[in-house]
């Protein structure tokens, strides 16, 4: 054993791959049915997103369920000049964070929702959510670009007030502030 783990194919490239693959003619003995797919929405929401970067018209999302019309994004809006100065001189304080950079769309995607779903649960209200700025090897930060659009699509949209573009001190254009929704019945 060499101790190397195989590299994993990123989200975009799992879509493309089985794109291609659905256009060539099997070898003997396999069959196209031996390509894995997804048991969620994730992967046509996520080839939603992948065309409209591409500044392709986008595919209407399938849907499980049943409501044949898509579940519409609701815009985030971003966190309160007061709120936003206080969290970034220390005033008020991040209650939790998780850091995503190094990560495939695909692992930051079920990350960051399992994150923010125990961080509302506990009745956190502010979050640091760590991206990174995409420099490295000619990127250009799918992570942070998708951080927002993730926020406003469900079920990110039920857990999230806010965001923002973090500090200097916190990461600046690699980090974002997330501020939570109150959980009901808490009193807070």
């Amino acid at each position: 054993m060499s101790g190397h783990a195989p590299k994993r194919l990123s989200m975009e490239d799992r879509i493309l791959w089985n794109r291609v693959a659905r256009t060539t003619e099997p070898l003997r003995g396999k069959a196209l049915d031996d390509l894995p797919e997804a048991a969620d929405d994730t992967m046509a929401e996520l080839s939603r997103l992948v065309a409209q970067d591409a500044g392709q018209p986008a595919a209407k999302p399938a849907l499980s369920g049943a409501s044949p019309t898509p579940a519409k994004a609701h815009p985030t809006r971003r966190i309160d000049k007061p709120t936003h100065t206080k969290l970034a001189r220390g005033r008020l304080i991040l209650e939790g964070r998780v850091d995503l950079h190094g990560l495939t769309q695909s692992e930051a995607h079920s990350l960051l929702l399992s994150f923010l779903n125990r961080a509302h649960a506990d009745g956190m209200r502010h979050v640091l959510v760590i991206t990174g700025k995409g420099a490295s090897f000619g990127s250009d930060g799918v992570l942070r670009r998708a951080l927002p659009r993730w926020l406003a699509t469900p079920p990110f949209a039920s857990l999230v007030s806010g965001i923002d573009e973090a500090s200097r001190r916190h990461g600046g254009g690699g980090a974002f502030y997330v501020r939570l929704k109150r959980r009901h019945g808490s009193g807070m």
